[in-house]
């Protein structure tokens, strides 16, 4: 296998253990793996009633122009993630060390844009990167164009806000993921992570549908 596409690969399972958390928690990938392979469907039939599926779509524009498609439904995300445990996940929680991100206090963080009134926080226009960050239609929308170097690319995450206070059910320095899982189910049809570069297409969303499209 060519370094691209070892790239590439792993790429596609960082944003698949993203999708399934919705946080960059990279300590999950590992959980996360078996099902996704096990979701994969080739079926056109339409998912059953109130059915929620996660999809990740990545198309590499190099080389062969691989394309990688996995279709995760919700039900069977938010039933194997509590019998994994391994490192810092533990029956469907992880837990969570400031030292992690810096020494910034993420759950506060969290929490204080949960509870913030809706309006843009953040708006950077560089010479290297464009950054947009603002609460709306009860959603946090983070969005990023780099403009530097020959690779360019741009980047919008969208988290709705009943998922983050899912996330922030959990004890004190704890993150349920289960419970966000649950709460993202309850959710419309909705794109969560869309990534363009010169190397990737990356698309992350949630449907009814067990195929993507």
């Amino acid at each position: 296998m060519s370094y691209s596409n070892r790239g590439f690969h792993g790429k596609t399972a960082m944003v698949t253990a993203m999708a399934l958390l919705l946080f960059p928690a990279g300590v999950v990938a590992q959980g996360t793996a078996a099902p996704a392979k096990a979701a994969r469907s080739t079926s056109s039939a339409p998912a059953e009633k109130g059915e929620r599926w996660l999809h990740v779509r990545v198309i590499c524009a190099e080389g062969k122009g691989d394309t990688v498609r996995v279709n995760v439904p919700l039900e069977l995300a938010e039933k194997v993630l509590p019998a994994v445990n391994h490192d810092r996940l533990h029956n469907g929680k992880v837990r969570i060390d400031s030292s992690d991100v810096d020494d910034v206090d993420l759950r506060a963080l969290m929490d204080a844009i949960r509870t913030a009134k809706e309006g843009e926080y953040v708006t950077v226009q560089g010479n290297d990167n464009d950054v947009r960050v603002a609460k709306e239609g009860n959603q946090l929308t983070v969005h990023v164009l780099d403009k530097s170097g020959s690779k360019k690319s741009q980047v919008e995450v969208k988290i709705p806000m009943k998922v983050m206070e899912a996330l922030l059910s959990a004890g004190k320095d704890e993150l349920d993921l289960v419970a966000a899982l649950h709460a993202l189910g309850a959710q419309g049809d909705m794109e969560l992570v869309s990534l363009k570069d010169s190397e990737n297409t990356v698309k992350v969303w949630l449907d009814s549908k067990n195929v993507a499209n």
